[in-house]
C-alpha cells in the first residue's frame, strides 16, 4: 500500500529496493486477497523479505457500495483466507471509528447565528470580517 499519497509528479520517486508482485486470488464471493511477492529490481523473488497479503471486498450499505482493503498478518494464502473475516470485522471498526471522528469534526464547524465565532478574526454573528 502507498505510504505517501501526497506526492506530486515532480516530486515522485520510486524505491526499486522495495519492488512486489502483485497476485490476486478469489473466491468468487466476496473475498479477495492480493499476494503481495517481494522481488528485486530484475524482477526475481526476494526471499529476504517476507510476502504481504492485503484483502480487499466490498461493503455494501444505505448509502452504497463502500470498497475497503486491509492487511492480513499472516504467513501463507490459506492463512491469509482463515484470517479474513477477521479481516474485515476489523475494518468495520476502523471504518466506524473514523466515521463518527469526522461527525464530531463536522458537528465542531457547525457555525449558530449570534453564537461566538469558530475562526479567528472572526466577528460574533457569524459574519467574516476582512481588514
Amino acid at each position: 500500500m502507498a505510504e505517501d499519497a501526497t506526492q506530486t509528479p515532480e516530486s515522485l520517486d520510486v524505491n526499486v529496493d522495495n519492488l512486489y508482485r502483485e497476485e490476486s486470488f478469489t473466491d468468487l464471493g466476496a473475498a479477495n486477497i492480493k499476494r503481495l511477492t517481494p522481488v528485486d529490481n530484475n524482477g526475481g523473488q526476494d526471499s529476504s523479505r517476507a510476502h504481504q497479503y492485503i484483502g480487499d471486498t466490498t461493503l455494501m450499505t444505505q448509502m452504497g457500495p463502500i470498497p475497503v482493503q486491509f492487511p492480513l498478518e499472516a504467513g501463507s494464502l490459506k492463512e491469509a483466507f482463515e484470517k479474513f473475516p477477521e479481516g474485515v470485522q476489523g475494518a468495520i471498526v476502523r471504518l466506524q471509528e473514523r466515521a463518527q471522528e469526522m461527525a464530531r469534526e463536522e458537528a465542531s464547524r457547525i457555525v449558530v447565528p449570534g453564537g461566538g465565532s469558530p475562526l479567528p478574526g472572526n466577528s460574533p454573528g457569524g459574519k467574516f470580517v476582512l481588514d
